[in-house]
């Protein structure tokens, strides 16, 4: 009994609550702490296939449940779900209790049929580092008091049903480096993000729209995708900034302008901005080094530069691009150091290549649609068409 007396008047009436023979359950978990894993147990069930909570006995002790991880007397991580890949998952809903949990660094929930809102309660987890809850059907909007969460750095709510739009004072967060808010119905504009640790910014498949301030994401990113929203004008002052970008995809959206050149020389591994209205010439400054670059389906005009036949899969395809294919695409097409050569649907003149001349069967050429006869047979995709040359009259008026 002087143990017990040592613990204090509230863990004695946590005692009676719990009504739980083993003292020693005490000495290990707060039990503000045990209280709130209970009622974030009640919430939720294991689908069929799931035995997640078959370890989450409350007569023992709760730091050796699955998914929970205690420092001292408090628990600092929380992994709800089967972490292995396959594992079908949790259903239920979040308990508010979970902002009980005052020393929580980390929570995860893996990706099954949890639903209803995020509890406004997380707010209180004041050492929350990592909030992953991707890859359920959690519906309403975002907390914006999330943005008192000082110390987080990872942001994932991917792959849910939020709607509404990106809390402003989530954006202004000191320490994020990864925001993964993609795959939801979020709306409106595209808050500046301030964190100079930010790194990846994930927005993609949304209905976000409005245009971006030069100034609206810091030089810090490394990945960037905002494709398949509703997002409009220039970016080429923000893009020329962010040049330690290692992934691009800004597809799907309604961005204008011109493409900077120097876009070209940044470590990026693949360039994606296609279906957008980008308007003028293209022009790297010097020999492109990136796999895979999908500039199609804009209004891109002028001739092709040869700085762009060092790219192994390249799709200029549905834009205006005119004049000659420079000889260096026919050098290296025929040596199958380009893989995929998309050039249909411009106004292209000519390419000098011989019509006898194999493509590697690694390589893909389709020349169809533009203002020549293509001097060879290259099988295109079929959304290119039956049509293998522009109108005489549309290849005139473009002259014109």
């Amino acid at each position: 009994m002087a143990k017990i007396r040592a613990l204090g008047l509230c863990f004695v009436l946590a005692l009676c609550l719990l009504q739980c023979g083993h003292l020693w359950v005490l000495a290990i978990l707060n039990p503000v702490d045990f209280l709130a894993l209970q009622s974030i147990r009640k919430a939720l069930d294991d689908l069929p296939g799931s035995n997640f909570f078959a370890s989450w006995d409350f007569t023992s002790d709760p730091c050796n449940f699955a998914g929970v991880y205690c420092g001292s007397d408090k628990v600092i991580a929380l992994n709800l779900g089967d972490q292995r890949a396959g594992s079908p998952g949790l259903t239920g809903r979040i308990d508010p209790a979970i902002g009980k949990l005052s020393a929580l660094a980390e929570l995860t929930v893996v990706p099954g049929r949890i639903y209803g809102a995020l509890p406004q309660s997380v707010s209180q987890l004041k050492s929350l580092r990592f909030l992953a809850i991707s890859g359920n059907f959690i519906s309403g909007n975002i907390p914006s008091n999330l943005g008192g969460l000082r110390s987080l750095r990872t942001l994932d709510l991917s792959y849910n049903l939020f709607a509404g739009g990106i809390p402003r004072s989530i954006s202004t967060l000191p320490e994020l480096s990864n925001v993964i808010l993609c795959h939801n119905r979020l709306s409106g504009s595209v808050p500046p993000f301030h964190s100079q640790s930010l790194t990846r910014l994930d927005l993609k498949h949304n209905a976000l729209s409005g245009s971006l301030g030069q100034d609206s994401l810091p030089p810090s990113l490394q990945y960037l995708s905002l494709s398949w929203n509703r997002l409009s004008g220039p970016l080429d002052r923000l893009l020329t900034r962010l040049n330690r970008l290692n992934y691009l995809d800004l597809s799907m959206n309604q961005f204008s302008g011109t493409i900077p050149g120097r876009i070209f020389t940044f470590p990026i591994t693949s360039l994606q901005l296609q279906r957008n209205v980008f308007s003028g010439p293209v022009q790297p400054v010097d020999q492109v080094s990136i796999q895979t670059v999908d500039l199609s389906y804009n209004r891109l005009s002028g001739q092709i530069s040869p700085m762009l036949s060092t790219v192994q899969n390249l799709y200029l395809n549905n834009n205006r691009f005119t004049g000659q294919v420079p000889a260096s695409f026919v050098d290296r097409l025929l040596a199958a150091s380009i893989q995929i050569l998309y050039l249909q649907h411009n106004y292209l003149t000519g390419i000098q290549i011989n019509p006898t001349a194999d493509i590697p069967v690694s390589s893909s050429l389709c020349l169809q649609y533009n203002c020549m006869v293509p001097p060879v047979e290259a099988p295109c995709p079929l959304k290119a068409g039956k049509q293998k040359t522009r109108p005489t009259a549309q290849c005139n008026e473009w002259k014109g």
